[in-house]
């Protein structure tokens, strides 16, 4: 895109010229995206989960079912969001995509039929899981360099931040209103506030130039702008797409697992509901703090290496989730989760864009995101089915310790292309 086009585009009587860089003004836009997918999330759907059951007189393995289905079909909503944001840039897209999610909330709180209603559901996971999820993703990328890390690290505070407000607000008013009128609402709020929002104030890719008056690249010439970078096939035939997206989806794998279940798996320990609750608010409050430090240590150490040790730490805490023994140990366990989380959501958040550049970031990172859609579906299951089959879960979290050690390993030694990736 010339500079001339680039200011075509501003809105009247703005610039990126002042005292604020607006690519922060973008990561504060791209996370206020990112907590309105919270009805296309499986965090989101349990607020509503209980009474939509009672309501809709279903059982709970035929909507656990609807959900699973819900969620392959709608991970595939991802490589085509990928695709039109490459062409259409993020304003449009985001704009639109938050009015249909809205749309589509909306007609869920007022639907009856179950038929309908998975269908709803299949939309809601597409449109919000997946599709705005690419978009909110992307979007910092293409506005920071330099300072990638620090920015996402920012973005990941603000979103966690965020959905930490949502999540007690929602569930309120499901609790004194029912679930429709509370669905009804966020429908509502991603209709009349997130989807203007993004038409008004999400801007395009600023020019190189621009860039390099910002200090994100030395030089128009130096670094990559809009149009240089790696092709999607390309970063698809590089060994470090996969390596960060195979970690970063096992990563989700084993957090969606043990979140949907993780009050069992403390209970096979003997450990009551209590400590389940205070573990997950330290994961949560730890997660907070890796997301900080991550941002920092990608910004001053390698991505190879970080991911390494959020590897490892993963690795280390399944090892000791079957021997916990004590309640100290639970919460050592939940702070090296959150730690290791913290990690692996700055990385992936950076790794696409400071990696493979932004010719085709949206494809790139929308089929990471597929990835990690997929596995997180999948990580419910297998916990359940290694449950059914062994009477415990310790088998899984082994097994799964092994193949994260190994990804630890991989991590370590795989070759990040580009200059700006090199150790």
């Amino acid at each position: 895109m010339t500079h001339s086009a680039a200011e075509s585009h501003r809105l009247p009587g703005t610039s990126t010229r002042g005292p604020l860089y607006y690519g922060w003004v973008t990561v504060g836009l791209a996370a206020l995206a990112m907590v309105g997918t919270l009805p296309g999330r499986t965090q989101g759907l349990g607020l509503i989960t209980e009474p939509l059951l009672k309501d809709l007189n279903l059982d709970r393995v035929t909507f656990a079912q609807m959900n699973l289905w819900a969620t392959l079909i709608g991970s595939l909503f991802c490589l085509g969001t990928g695709r039109l944001l490459d062409q259409l840039g993020a304003r449009r897209l985001f704009t639109l995509i938050a009015f249909a999610l809205g749309a589509v909330v909306v007609a869920m709180s007022r639907t009856a039929g179950i038929l309908l209603i998975f269908g709803l559901l299949i939309l809601s996971r597409g449109l919000g899981q997946n599709a705005l999820s690419v978009v909110s993703l992307t979007m910092p990328g293409h506005w920071f360099s330099r300072r990638l890390s620090l920015a996402m690290a920012v973005y990941s505070i603000t979103l966690s931040i965020g959905f930490m407000v949502a999540f007690p607000i929602v569930g309120g008013a499901v609790v004194a209103h029912g679930w429709r009128p509370a669905w009804a609402a966020i429908g509502w709020c991603l209709l009349v506030v997130v989807a203007p929002l993004g038409w008004l104030l999400v801007r395009p890719t600023p020019p190189n130039a621009e860039l390099a008056r910002q200090g994100e690249i030395v030089s128009p010439a130096a670094d990559g702008d809009a149009t240089s970078g790696f092709t999607w096939k390309e970063a698809l035939r590089s060994p470090a797409f996969w390596v960060f997206a195979l970690a970063s989806s096992v990563y989700n794998l084993i957090a969606s697992g043990i979140g949907l279940f993780n009050e069992s798996v403390l209970a096979e320990r003997g450990f009551n509901a209590g400590i389940y609750h205070h573990s997950l608010v330290l994961t949560a409050l730890t997660s907070l703090v890796g997301n900080f430090v991550g941002g920092w240590l990608a910004a001053k150490w390698s991505l190879n290496g970080l991911m390494a040790v959020a590897m490892t730490l993963l690795a280390a805490a399944l090892v000791s989730l079957p021997s916990l023994r004590t309640v100290g140990q639970v919460y050592v366990f939940a702070v090296t989760m959150g730690v290791s989380g913290g990690f692996v959501i700055v990385l992936f958040f950076t790794v696409w864009a400071k990696v493979f550049g932004r010719v085709q970031l949206g494809r790139i990172q929308g089929s990471a995101q597929m990835l990690t859609v997929l596995a997180s579906a999948v990580g419910p299951l297998l916990l359940a089915k290694c449950h059914a089959w062994t009477g415990s879960y310790a088998a899984i979290f082994y097994a799964l310790a092994g193949v994260v050690g190994v990804l630890a390993f991989a991590a370590w030694w795989v070759k990040l292309p580009g200059a700006r990736a090199s150790r």
